[in-house]
């Protein structure tokens, strides 16, 4: 029996005993020292404030330049030196060429203004084994990432979003911000269906300044949706990008007997024999992800796949790096 697509992705699944749950607590117990950049290790850390600042730390070592940055200073004309300018700013090669003084003026362009976009529906709650759930990785992502611009004084805002707009936060750039948005990523709790392609339509009306729009989702709903709602926000010349979590679980199907899939979102339960269902689930799953990136490429948006027991320095400044690379071409 073949599922479809939004039926597969919305199986949730529960295991009373599993072997790799075992063998990630005796790894864990087998550690001296805590890696703050370790989901798990991050999920004993009380406050959110603080991961962020662990993450931020972590990996913009390794980065020499901003990869978010939006403040420049950019030529705009010269004019000719009158008494009282500042030397400084006098153009010596045009001098050079016509034995006259011009001053170098610039016109400031302003601060990046970006949001973090965090889908906190009821699927985001899921967990296997050992991992963190989705709502808590997305929330770290999006903590660091609001961290890090703040830090640059890049302006930034937060959209909590289910099947509608949970929360909206308006952006600002001063330090004070960066708690408003932790305490809402702390206190909210994932609930509700995912209707991501509806949310995006509304926010592309809302957001009335150009930015930077980054969404952190399981992309619980079909392909077609997102990317109709996607393309509404590069329409209002949003730059986008698209954190694709999933839970390990999610991605590799790895349970073998009899099982209760758990339905979220409204979704039945169904009891199953995995083994039978895990090639087509995954030709689901792969196929969905790669209409999705298909999808994203051709509308310039970056794609981004993330799961959940993957460390912080790893999804983040891999994905930095590359994004300044191609700035700097």
């Amino acid at each position: 029996m073949r599922f479809s697509n939004l039926v597969l992705a919305r199986l949730i699944v529960t295991i009373q005993a599993c072997r790799m749950h075992c063998s990630s607590i005796q790894m864990a117990q087998t550690k001296t020292k805590p890696n703050y950049l370790d989901p798990k290790v991050l999920g004993k850390v009380t406050r959110l404030g603080l991961k962020a600042r662990l993450i931020v730390e972590g990996f913009i070592s390794g980065l020499h330049e901003s990869p978010f940055h939006g403040y420049s200073v950019e030529f705009a004309q010269h004019r000719k030196y009158v008494p009282g300018d500042d030397i400084r700013d006098i153009d010596w090669k045009v001098w050079a060429r016509t034995d006259r003084f011009y001053i170098k003026e610039y016109e400031e362009e302003t601060n990046l203004k970006a949001y973090m976009m965090v889908d906190v529906s009821e699927s985001m709650s899921y967990s296997s084994g050992s991992n963190i759930s989705k709502q808590e990785y997305a929330s770290y992502v999006a903590a660091s990432l609001a961290y890090l611009m703040l830090q640059q004084h890049d302006s930034c805002g937060l959209v909590l979003f289910d099947e509608d707009v949970r929360q909206l936060i308006g952006d600002a750039s001063h330090p004070g911000h960066l708690k408003r948005i932790i305490h809402e990523l702390e206190t909210c709790e994932p609930a509700g269906r995912t209707e991501i392609g509806a949310v995006f339509h509304t926010l592309a009306e809302r957001l009335k300044r150009k930015g930077l729009l980054v969404v952190i989702s399981d992309l619980f709903t079909e392909p077609e949706e997102i990317l109709r709602g996607l393309q509404h926000l590069r329409h209002k010349r949003h730059e986008v990008i698209l954190m694709h979590v999933l839970d390990d679980a999610e991605k590799e199907f790895p349970f073998d007997g009899l099982t209760r899939f758990e339905g979220m979102e409204g979704d039945p339960d169904v009891f199953a024999e995995p083994r039978s269902l895990r090639d087509a689930y995954l030709e689901e799953l792969n196929g969905f992800i790669s209409k999705v990136r298909r999808g994203c490429r051709e509308s310039h948006i970056d794609y981004v796949p993330l799961t959940t027991s993957m460390p912080l320095d790893v999804a983040l400044s891999s994905y930095l790096a590359a994004r300044l690379s191609r700035k700097r071409v």
